[in-house]
């Protein structure tokens, strides 16, 4: 079974012509509400795929949202979320320009009381019942240290997203199962760990794996596919689908789901992220977080119309 801890989010989306350039005001396309959340989108998205229940450690607002949340968290046989008094859900501010690439402003709210102690009350309920853990960084630091030391403790498989980039601790990341960074995400952590290596992205990423010592490493690329790192220092380029990208929200998120769902019921790494760019791949051709998660047939469709 499939467990995450992370955040729940409203998505603000707005969509423009041009990301807004300093100083500039100008008229939004369109302005739409999506429910999100890099921990919801995670959790939402494999208990799609998988149709089976999933287990997720997340704080929700006393809100207008919280309640519609908790219904649709119900409906899919999600376990675990809880609702903190006095505090907002989650905001996530999206500006999408024409072409889908997009730019996020986030507002905490209830995530910021995902506390280590709520982690480790949700790990004695429904750790046995949890073989994949994914884990993200929109919640607090101590929270994230939390997230991987209990799943290491109960001998989880972690899949680690580190975003937003700049909660990530480099000492937290040995023995990482599957870290999935995105071209920009892994630009970050390969300064921070001061490399120096200057030629192809595969020995960069071969020379952050060692360093760091993360057991597999997959490079998300968006629509050049994924770049994995296994232990054994194997490398497995999978190109992305083609497709005609509408929205790139949550992209990620659905990669990790899928991945991780896949990988649950396959132990293949190579079957595991062909699914994944196939999930994302679907994801990106609707708007919306959560809206634009595929089902397994949709994935499985794809595959087949491209073998």
């Amino acid at each position: 079974m499939i467990g995450i801890i992370g955040s729940t989010n409203i998505d603000v989306t707005y969509n423009v012509r041009h990301f807004t350039q300093a100083g500039e005001t100008q008229r939004a396309l369109s302005l739409e509400y999506f429910d999100g959340g890099k921990g919801a989108n995670q959790a939402v998205a494999a208990a799609i795929l998988l149709k089976k229940e999933v287990y997720f450690c997340t704080c929700l607002g006393e809100d207008e949202y919280a309640e519609n949340l908790k219904t649709r968290f119900d409906l899919l046989n999600i376990k675990g979320p809880e609702t903190v008094p006095e505090r907002f859900t989650g905001r996530a501010f999206i500006e999408v320009q024409s072409g889908g690439e997009n730019r996020i402003v986030i507002f905490p709210g209830a995530n910021e009381e995902l506390t280590p102690d709520k982690i480790e009350k949700f790990m004695d309920s429904y750790g046995q019942n949890i073989e994949i853990m994914l884990v993200q960084n929109e919640i607090p630091k101590e929270s994230i240290k939390k997230a991987i030391e209990q799943a290491r403790k109960n001998r989880k498989t972690i899949v680690y997203d580190p975003a937003p980039k700049e909660g990530t601790a480099v000492d937290s990341l040995y023995g990482i199962d599957f870290l999935t960074p995105n071209e920009t995400e892994f630009d970050y952590l390969y300064n921070l760990c001061g490399g120096t290596v200057e030629s192809s992205i595969e020995k960069k990423a071969l020379w952050f794996k060692e360093h760091t010592q993360v057991k597999n490493l997959i490079l998300k690329q968006g629509n050049k596919g994924s770049l994995f790192i296994g232990e054994d220092r194997k490398i497995i380029v999978t190109p992305a689908f083609k497709v005609n990208a509408v929205d790139s929200t949550a992209a990620g998120d659905i990669f990790n789901a899928a991945f991780a769902v896949k990988y649950g019921l396959s132990k293949n790494i190579e079957e595991s992220l062909v699914y994944a760019s196939a999930a994302s791949a679907i994801s990106v051709t609707r708007k919306g977080a959560q809206s634009s998660i595929p089902t397994d047939q949709e994935v499985i469709e794809l595959i087949r119309s491209h073998t």
